[in-house]
């Protein structure tokens, strides 16, 4: 099931080389991290377990893959340079593209030469004698570094199923996180899908073009807004640039992190024709902003009915089959789990060679030499696709033994679900940091900016490391455990907490089920990020510090203090209202 690769170049070991800060992963944190370190003028190295940068869009080639936040928005804004010289050719782009964008960031800043490609890190031991990290990797590499940085994305684990027979079948079976390179002719065959989220809808139209016969296996139903993607003309691109700079202030100000019309006004206080009328006009726009109608939509159950009886409508009115269209419409919270966007999803159902089974009341049974076994019905197939996506949040740090002070391993520390202060840091494992970890918005905020803003931030806290000659730092035990029970509390007011999602880690049998990301809204966490750097890096220990007082040196955080767009009361942004920041 592993994506096919070129064979890695061969090249000796590293072992006892001493840089100031090794960085796991290639991907945009990884990359914009080593920019960063660079500009500090630390030592670094980039280890890699791909051939290329990208992370996620590197791995991620399956048909139909590409981004649900605009173009425009989802790409970096350190460089004002960057967005001028960059055209996007669609609205949302596809992955190609993002991943062609990846490799001209590391091209125009010169990053590959600190990258060493085709090698995974397995181990980092912090050495309380010498107060360093020593990283290991497959190819035997043994290095140290001071600062351990990682940059591991928070859906680039793939949750690999394990049913029953699953070797015995005969034919080829892929993950739509580990797409072979070369891509995949399904012409002529019998397909099936294994799952319906994100990048099962993305990927469902295209396979179905191909194939002689395409069979879904749905357990949950998953809702899914329209994109409307379309090609971006060279005279729209030139007036968005025109305004680059305003956009993205803009868009730091808002709970997402990325800027589009939000309609503050509660949906049950409109009547029902208003509210079909405003339903209608964001449908017509698409995407993810579908979800920004109403400002109380993920906040009173009422509300989100609402919006969940629209789009079980729209449904219905698109599949012609009505016991399909039943199968196909979901019964819980409206954005519970992650909203989707699509192209011609719901459509495909509707082709005579395409054909959705159950599995929530009879689940798979097993695999077999020909297809795929449910309720006693053998489901003939030539190739299998499973789109059962990731072990989001936490799975990249289980495949690395962590360990840090007193030989206590971060998956020991972890074991009831993970504990970091402000997703960044974790107290026993000190200079040890994490890109858009657990406890920050991560995905809930558009990832590149959550990305931006971390690594902005670790760039400071490094920087005045060295001002003031600290020599370590890491949480203090009560104050990660004050915004461990903030991040719980906070997703208990939200609607997104009430149903099993990849957010709480339901996806992978035995995991804790905690609400991971921090659904306050990302301009409210920017806020108090900026307020523990001010306070002298309150809630952290520096140990060896020569001042503790010294107010730190804005090197790279300026642009992440702006005012919150109090205009925009999202269910977030309510949310962290009702359950005050510690």
């Amino acid at each position: 099931m592993p994506a096919d690769r070129p064979a890695r170049e061969q090249r000796p070991a590293d072992t006892g080389t001493a840089f100031d800060a090794v960085v796991v992963g290639a991907g945009f944190a990884g990359m914009y991290m080593l920019h960063r370190l660079r500009g500090l003028g630390f030592s670094a190295r980039v280890f890699e377990a791909g051939s290329g940068v990208g992370g996620t869009w590197y791995w991620n080639r399956y048909p139909g893959a590409r981004c649900d936040v605009e173009s425009l928005q989802y790409s970096f804004s350190f460089s004002e340079e960057l967005d001028q010289e960059w055209n996007w050719s669609e609205k949302y782009s596809p992955q190609p593209e993002i991943l062609a964008y990846a490799n001209h960031v590391a091209d125009r800043f010169d990053l590959r030469r600190q990258i060493v490609f085709d090698t995974r890190v397995t181990a980092a031991t912090f050495d309380e004698d010498i107060r360093c990290w020593l990283i290991e990797t497959d190819r035997g590499d043994r290095v140290t570094a001071k600062f351990c940085i990682m940059a591991v994305g928070c859906l680039s684990a793939p949750n690999r199923p394990s049913f029953r027979g699953f070797d015995d079948f005969r034919g080829p079976i892929y993950h739509t996180g580990e797409w072979p390179h070369q891509g995949v002719d399904f012409s002529g065959l019998r397909v099936g899908v294994i799952g319906t989220g994100s990048s099962a809808i993305q990927s469902i139209p295209i396979i179905a073009q191909q194939a002689s016969a395409l069979t879904v296996f749905q357990r949950t139903a998953t809702y899914s807004v329209p994109a409307w993607n379309e090609k971006l003309t060279p005279e729209y691109l030139t007036a968005a640039k025109a305004d680059y700079p305003a956009l993205r202030a803009k868009a730091r100000g808002r709970p997402t992190g990325f800027y589009f019309p939000f309609n503050t006004s509660p949906a049950l206080e409109a009547s029902p024709k208003d509210r079909e009328k405003q339903y209608e006009q964001a449908w017509a726009r698409g995407g993810l902003p579908f979800l920004g109608a109403y400002g109380d939509l993920l906040f009173e159950k009422a509300a989100n009915d609402t919006i969940a009886d629209f789009a079980r409508r729209k449904i219905r009115g698109i599949v012609k089959d009505p016991a399909i269209a039943e199968l196909l419409c979901p019964d819980n919270v409206f954005g519970c789990k992650r909203l989707c966007v699509d192209t011609g999803y719901f459509e495909t159902y509707n082709l005579p060679h395409v054909k959705l089974v159950d599995v929530s009341r009879t689940p798979i049974e097993r695999f077999t030499a020909d297809g795929i076994a449910v309720n006693g019905t053998e489901h003939q197939l030539d190739a299998i696709v499973c789109a059962t996506g990731f072990a989001a949040m936490t799975g990249s740090f289980d495949r690395i033994r962590i360990t840090g002070r007193r030989g206590r391993t971060l998956a020991e520390k972890w074991q009831a679900g993970p504990r970091a202060y402000l997703g960044i840091a974790s107290e026993g494992f000190p200079n040890l940091f994490m890109i858009t970890g657990p406890g920050s918005p991560s995905v809930l905020a558009s990832m590149i900016q959550a990305i931006e803003q971390h690594v902005d931030w670790l760039a400071d806290c490094l920087g005045h490391m060295r001002d003031v000659g600290a020599i370590s730092i890491e949480p203090v035990l009560e104050d990660e455990d004050a915004w461990v029970d903030h991040v719980n509390d906070v997703s208990t007011v939200s609607l997104r907490s009430t149903c099993s999602s990849w957010y709480v880690g339901a996806n992978i049998p035995g995991r804790p089920r905690v609400f991971m990301p921090y659904i306050g809204g990302f301009p409210v966490y920017v806020q108090k990020c900026n307020e523990v750097m001010t306070d002298g890096f309150n809630g952290f220990v520096l140990e060896g510090a020569r001042e503790t007082n010294t107010m730190p040196r804005v090197r790279y955080t300026g642009r992440w203090r702006v005012p919150i767009d109090i205009d925009v009361i999202s269910p977030a942004a309510i949310a962290a209202r009702r359950v005050p920041v510690v």
